[in-house]
């Protein structure tokens, strides 16, 4: 029964992740199988850190903003369903804080409570590597431990999001 279970929640997974990844309008200039562009963000607790430095793990890049509700809907499950299950494992998360001063993303930090680290993306500089500007957060980018594009995702579907946790999880056991 649990290899069932398991094999329906991989072909679920492969299913979701195929329409995640249709060229669409959802705004990213990036896309699956791309290298991820490089940017050093700056986390709210004063230290910087490249995502080059990250080579090695599983990195989810969670685009957000303070004054978006999706967001704050989408985070806590982030929280519960995948940082608090892979944080001890070749496994790193960052929310991205749109253009906000660290103030707004604090509020937002305790407003959802979340633990995982947050980096402010001052002017946008990271997002815009990624997206278009105008085309809006509540967006995850999750990249290999080689540094590759393996998932993108737009707002909070949550058929999506159970496609991403599976994508996570099986790039973790490679």
């Amino acid at each position: 029964m649990n290899k069932v279970i398991i094999t329906i929640g991989f072909i679920m997974g492969l299913v979701f992740s195929g329409m995640a990844q249709v060229q669409d309008s959802r705004g990213y200039i990036v896309k699956v199988g791309d290298m991820a562009p490089d940017f050093e963000m700056n986390l709210t607790d004063g230290s910087k850190l490249k995502l080059s430095d990250l080579k090695g793990k599983v990195v989810m890049l969670q685009f957000t903003a303070s004054w978006c509700g999706v967001c704050r809907k989408e985070m806590p499950f982030i929280e519960k369903e995948i940082w608090q299950k892979h944080k001890e494992k070749d496994f790193a998360l960052y929310a991205l804080d749109l253009d906000e001063p660290q103030e707004k993303a604090e509020k937002l930090i305790a407003a959802t409570g979340i633990t995982y680290p947050v980096a402010l993306d001052e002017g946008a500089v990271i997002f815009t590597k990624y997206a278009h500007k105008e085309s809006g957060v509540t967006r995850n980018v999750i990249v290999n431990k080689e540094g590759k594009i393996i998932y993108l995702t737009r707002l909070f579907n949550q058929e999506e999001f159970e496609g991403m946790k599976v994508v996570i999880e099986n790039e973790l056991k490679k």
